[in-house]
């Protein structure tokens, strides 16, 4: 099982590693579900983590909020995913929607044609979506080459309460992409968690034990 530890700055980086995470999602601003971290921020990160097999995904995101973005608000997220490309960042994660709470799929292009070569991760925007078009947007997403979606299958509940929306995502997708579940994991529930939703991955700023 992949455990993808969510960072705020390097904040518990080292000690993360340590504990055994696999993948890092970058980011700053937790408290507002993570913006875009500064440069030094992932720059360090990137140098830091290359040689200890432990990937970087950084978050893209202007602010905190809704998902649906202003032309200019575009334009710097095109920005950052061209300084975190030029530092050599393994991908890139971000979400675009309509006021209908739809993909946006006009921007999404843009910004995954700018992505090119990077791993690209649909964060939590996918659980605005409307249910009854996830599979919709699910497919639009695979056709696109995203490479996974983070997803706590709702926007209140636990991953227990929702598992049922989450197992459906992950039988459509039928490995042609990959379902992330995150929000309420720690290291002392992902083992049962994994008994109840059969992801190979799993997303947390708990995920792993690094108190020692």
């Amino acid at each position: 099982m992949l455990r993808e530890f969510c960072a705020e700055n390097f904040t518990d980086i080292k000690k993360t590693i340590r504990a055994g995470a696999d993948r890092i999602e970058l980011c700053d601003n937790l408290a507002v579900g993570g913006t875009t971290p500064s440069y030094g921020v992932i720059r360090y990160a990137i140098e830091f983590c290359k040689d200890k097999s432990v990937s970087i995904m950084t978050m893209i995101r202007p602010r905190g909020g809704d998902f649906v973005y202003t032309s200019d608000e575009i334009e710097i997220m095109k920005q950052d995913i061209k300084m975190a490309k030029e530092i050599k960042t393994d991908g890139v994660v971000f979400g675009c929607l309509t006021s209908q709470k739809r993909i946006d799929r006009e921007n999404m292009k843009e910004l995954l044609t700018l992505s090119t070569g990077c791993e690209v991760t649909f964060h939590m925007a996918f659980d605005q979506i409307p249910v009854k078009y996830q599979l919709e947007e699910l497919d639009w997403l695979i056709e696109q080459k995203v490479t996974r979606v983070l997803t706590h299958g709702g926007l209140s509940g636990t991953l227990q309460d929702n598992s049922e929306i989450i197992n459906k995502l992950i039988e459509h997708a039928a490995g042609r992409i990959e379902i992330l579940p995150g929000g309420g994991v720690t290291y002392q529930n992902v083992s049962q968690l994994a008994h109840i939703i059969p992801a190979s991955q799993f997303h947390g700023t708990k995920i792993v034990d690094f108190s020692n």
